[in-house]
């Protein structure tokens, strides 16, 4: 009988209760452990979540614990942390996540946990590199799932813009999981065809290629949702199933995470979303295209952004010694 695949989840609101619900919908988990400094909210997740096993094609075993539970857990989904208001940039949100957090990352550790950590917790970027630099552990088993929601979301917009399905568009964004990440539109593709070729041969019907204005509603689509419901929760929770799923079925598939760079782009010393190979040993190979000088340039900046904040995590930490 081979090793049962055992997920933690730190934190079970809204997103990290809906990674659970996820994960167990698509059989991506055999055992899924949520741990959460509200205990009630953890059970009654965890509770919520066994009511819907019998309807569902997989058995999975769930329940609230402790970090001690995430021993010989695979993968540590880390998904503490408040959600941002509408009126919130994601970065607004650090100090109060590093509050939730507290001793926790090295708790797990010492409880003996060896697996990925998979952070999703706002803001991302700047999270993943606490995380890391928290438990220690190198810098393939820690990133967050940076722009892979946003991502989607820039794939949903162009399927709109151009009636093609999704499953069709190769499409990305890059740098910071928030305000300033940028497109790299050289690299983006219908099927096998650069996109600026499929707009010119398309103009009678599909119009001019608005690049600003796609980037733009890319960026604030997370607000949208928020703005009608409060959270965010579906998208970000199949996209980190979709890295879960990459991890234990050592798929090598390329997907847009947020690992240490150590020189790739220019960039060092920053957690920021790159196309990467995912595969069982966490981020496998950072996948290094060629950009423009203009798209080069506008990476750059995001992860100046985002290395400003993590400079700022030092200090805050310095400050409550």
């Amino acid at each position: 009988m081979g090793k049962l695949r055992r997920i933690g989840i730190l934190g079970a609101g809204n997103v990290g209760s809906h990674c659970g619900f996820s994960l167990a919908l698509q059989g991506e988990a055999d055992e899924i452990v949520f741990v959460d400094i509200k205990k009630e909210k953890a059970e009654g997740e965890a509770l919520d979540l066994r009511d819907a096993l019998p309807f569902l094609p997989h058995r999975v075993r769930v329940w609230a614990g402790s970090v001690d539970d995430f021993k010989d857990s695979d993968i540590v989904i880390v998904a503490a942390g408040p959600l941002p208001r509408p009126d919130q940039d994601r970065l607004d949100t650090l100090g109060e996540t590093l509050q939730a957090f507290g001793d926790t990352i090295p708790s797990i550790v010492r409880a003996g946990f060896d697996g990925i950590f998979l952070c999703i917790s706002n803001p991302a970027d700047v999270i993943a590199d606490y995380v890391r630099k928290a438990s220690g552990f190198p810098k393939n088993r820690v990133f967050s799932t940076g722009t892979s929601l946003d991502s989607a979301r820039l794939k949903r917009i162009l399927s709109r813009d151009t009636g093609i399905d999704v499953k069709s568009i190769y499409a990305f964004s890059m740098g910071e999981h928030g305000g300033s990440q940028m497109i790299p539109w050289s690299q983006v593709s219908i099927g096998n065809k650069p996109i600026n070729e499929f707009f010119k041969e398309r103009i009678d019907s599909l119009g001019a290629f608005d690049t600003e204005a796609i980037l733009e509603e890319t960026r604030f689509a997370g607000y949208s949702v928020l703005t009608g419901k409060g959270s965010t929760e579906f998208g970000i929770s199949n996209a980190a199933t979709d890295i879960v799923r990459a991890i234990l079925h050592d798929e090598k598939r390329i997907l847009p995470v947020s690992p240490l760079l150590e020189g790739e782009y220019g960039v060092s010393g920053v957690h920021a979303s790159v196309p990467a190979v995912i595969g069982k040993r966490g981020v496998e190979e950072i996948v290094q295209m060629k950009l423009s000088e203009k798209e080069l340039k506008e990476f750059q900046h995001s992860c100046e952004l985002i290395k400003k904040h993590i400079d700022l995590v030092s200090e805050l930490i310095k400050g409550g010694n």
